[in-house]
């Protein structure tokens, strides 16, 4: 009982069992009434139906465990019951002509046809409504069985009056069943609703990293092919087998980008046109970097346009830079503006009002990213936004070797702080940060403030 009485019950609990308190009343009721049927039907069944003492008793006991029985296994329960009130009935039936007193219910007594009514709502709640209309068809023919064609002498008949009451058993335990299977439908559709929504916003970020360096790649196979034509013209007398790679250099490069157009179309296809993109009057945006799908990309040159695009919005940003560009792949540039686009996305949606500062901090061995915002001064709106940005940036930095950390402060503000390794992979002598209990490293050269650690994209605690 403490078991089925916990936060998880389990299926063959009682009904109502998303709240303890009505489980622990549900249990109390079917208690108290097995313990009234089981003595007051003895005594009752003994005394309106002259059986003996220990078969009144007996029978008046097995209603009573059968109930008992209903709330783990309600189809054998209502067997059960079913046979023991035809046995009572015809174990009575000898004595309705002579020894009863008249006026007795029969087939079905008071303590008999209240057991067979708990059994039947047990038995709704618990089974298909094919096999509940089942039991109730059994009950009612074996009642008109009982009334009709066997009969018996000087007894008032309750077939009707137990069919009727059966029935309203059945009708309320089926509702009480349609609604709870109701509410689970319902609650798994939010589940794989919100599964479903994020894992397309994944795919969906996904797919934009994927044609942001797929256009990469074919700027860059271009360049290639154009620099294979022209070799041979600058270059006095070129010889045979010159000619010869540098024409196998530009083919090979031409399909490749043809192959790359092609990816590059059925990724466009499906992302830059998604209407939820379109009305996201949250999303920061700056020259060349809008849905068109032949926008040049962004890369860190650009960051000051979206800082003036977000001081245009209403929002106070400082930008800061430390150390010098030192020649990041376009990939790097590209995933670097989107972070920095994401977090001041997420801070006009989260945090009207507040104070930005954004610090872009370069050292030899990559970049270190920080935006932090100050509390908000007024609550924030409804965002209509996916609620995915962090998992976005998260991506991005982690397909790079690099990784992201989004944490809030005591007042009030939120912080997120990625860093991208220069080449785009994870470096393989990161500096060890310093333990607890081993000796101190050696001091390195070139700090990092932000201490990024291995690119598991984990948001810190």
């Amino acid at each position: 009982m403490r078991a089925w009485l916990g936060e998880n019950p389990s299926p063959q609990s009682p009904p109502f069992a998303r709240h303890r308190w009505l489980r622990l009343l549900v249990y109390l009721f079917i208690a108290y009434a097995a313990l009234g049927i089981g003595l007051g039907g003895g005594e009752q069944l003994a005394n309106e139906y002259r059986l003996t003492t220990a078969v009144g008793w007996l029978l008046g006991l097995v209603q009573g465990a059968v109930v008992v029985l209903a709330i783990w296994r309600p189809a054998p329960a209502w067997a059960a019951s079913l046979a023991a009130a035809f046995l009572t009935a015809l174990l009575a039936r000898p004595h309705l002509a002579t020894d009863a007193s008249p006026g007795v219910g029969w087939p079905w007594p008071a303590p008999v046809m209240l057991a067979q009514i708990v059994v039947l709502a047990l038995l709704a709640l618990r089974t298909r409504l094919r096999g509940t209309l089942a039991a109730f068809g059994i009950t009612a023919a074996l009642t008109w069985v009982l009334e009709a064609p066997i009969g018996a002498q000087r007894y008032s008949p309750t077939g009707v009056v137990a069919i009727a009451l059966f029935a309203v058993a059945v009708l309320i335990g089926t509702a009480l069943r349609s609604r709870s299977e109701a509410r689970a439908e319902l609650a798994q559709q939010t589940t794989i609703t919100a599964e479903e929504r994020a894992r397309r916003a994944l795919l969906e970020e996904r797919s934009r990293i994927a044609r942001e360096l797929h256009d990469v790649v074919a700027h860059h196979m271009s360049v290639i092919s154009i620099q294979a034509q022209v070799a041979p013209h600058l270059v006095e007398n070129p010889s045979e087998e010159l000619r010869e790679n540098l024409a196998g250099i530009r083919n090979n490069a031409l399909e490749a980008l043809t192959e790359l157009r092609r990816v590059l179309g059925v990724l466009r296809s499906a992302g830059p046109d998604d209407p939820e993109a379109l009305d996201d009057t949250y999303r920061l945006s700056a020259p060349g970097t809008g849905p068109a799908p032949d926008a040049p990309q962004p890369n860190l040159a650009r960051l000051d346009a979206l800082i003036e695009n977000t001081r245009a919005a209403g929002l106070e940003v400082v930008m800061k830079t430390d150390g010098e560009p030192r020649g990041y792949p376009p990939g790097v540039e590209l995933s670097a503006y989107r972070i920095v686009q994401e977090a001041l996305s997420n801070v006009l949606r989260h945090a009207p009002g507040a104070s930005v500062t954004v610090e872009v901090l370069h050292y030899p061995h990559g970049i270190c990213l920080d935006v932090a915002n100050s509390r908000p001064t007024r609550p924030a709106p409804p965002s209509p936004g996916s609620g995915h940005g962090l998992l976005g940036m998260r991506e991005r930095a982690a397909m790079l070797g690099g990784h992201v950390v989004a944490t809030g402060d005591r007042y009030g503000g939120f912080r997120v702080t990625a860093f991208l390794p220069r080449e785009g992979t994870p470096e393989p002598t990161a500096p060890a940060r310093p333990s607890a209990s081993g000796p101190d490293p050696e001091p390195d050269p070139d700090p990092d403030p932000h201490s990024p650690e291995p690119p598991t994209g984990e948001q810190s605690s």
